[in-house]
């Protein structure tokens, strides 16, 4: 007489996998969670303007990084997963694809980005601001770091876990990844992460280049993919907010900090 089979185990969830689940019950919560989080943030900022401390802004970074957790915690799932957690300054294997990803990409971009904002401010907007000699100014070493910590901490990091830690990989959920491009697997859900990114920003004060950001955000998603972690894109971006603010400062387009 044969013994029973045993039960077969349930299978591990996988963040960022194929899954059965409804394409529509993914849309839903990922459509939820975009409007209730920078419908948030874009009441915050009016509180702001209208004479409410600094502090308020606080809150921002706190709803990009927390907000995927608590929607994790509801579908019973782990947010580590995702990862929406800051890696241990010992583990090389996450840092090393970060500092070898950034170097080539600022390396291979930095002359083309400047010239590009040179080109920009001065001929396609002819910004009456811009003045005739570079550079108007720098900040100060103490501004420089607090410019580089507020847009690697404040901006960069959460918007990142937001974006791409939860959101691209939940839509990757939705969709087969069917693209391979530059050593990165891709799919529908990077490109409709990068599209609610740009346009989250519209959300919160509207601008009308926020469609540009489209271009940056293709990139910061395809380092997620590349490298299976936010830390990357969160460093090019910080990156990428820190050279634009310098180079508006250099411009006269904005005081140094």
């Amino acid at each position: 007489m044969s013994e029973p089979a045993a039960p077969e185990a349930p299978d591990t969830f996988v963040a960022g996998a194929r899954s059965d689940e409804p394409r529509w019950r993914i849309f839903v919560e990922i459509l939820v969670l975009y409007l209730v989080v920078n419908g948030i943030i874009a009441g915050l900022r009016v509180a702001w303007t209208m004479g409410m401390p600094d502090l308020v802004l606080g809150v921002v970074p706190v709803l990009f990084m927390y907000a995927p957790v608590l929607v994790c915690r509801l579908r019973g799932v782990d947010s580590w997963a995702y990862p929406l957690a800051l890696p241990s300054l010992r583990d090389w294997s996450v840092w090393k694809p970060v500092l070898v990803s950034n170097a080539l990409l600022i390396g291979g971009l930095i002359v083309p980005f400047v010239a590009g904002y040179h080109v920009w401010h001065t001929y396609l907007l002819a910004d009456s601001r811009v003045h005739d000699t570079f550079p108007v100014a720098w900040p100060t070493l103490g501004g420089l770091l607090l410019l580089i910590g507020y847009h690697l901490f404040f901006v960069a990091i959460p918007e990142e876990f937001f974006y791409r830690g939860y959101m691209q990989t939940r839509l990757n959920e939705a969709f087969d990844k069917r693209y391979r491009v530059l050593g990165a697997v891709i799919g529908p859900g990077l490109f409709i992460a990068t599209v609610l990114f740009a346009f989250g920003h519209t959300i919160v004060v509207y601008q009308w280049w926020h469609v540009f950001i489209i271009g940056p955000g293709l990139i910061f998603a395809w380092l997620r993919a590349r490298t299976g972690d936010v830390m990357a894109g969160a460093f090019f971006h910080a990156w990428c907010n820190v050279t634009v603010t310098l180079l508006d400062i250099a411009y006269g387009l904005q005081p140094p900090t």
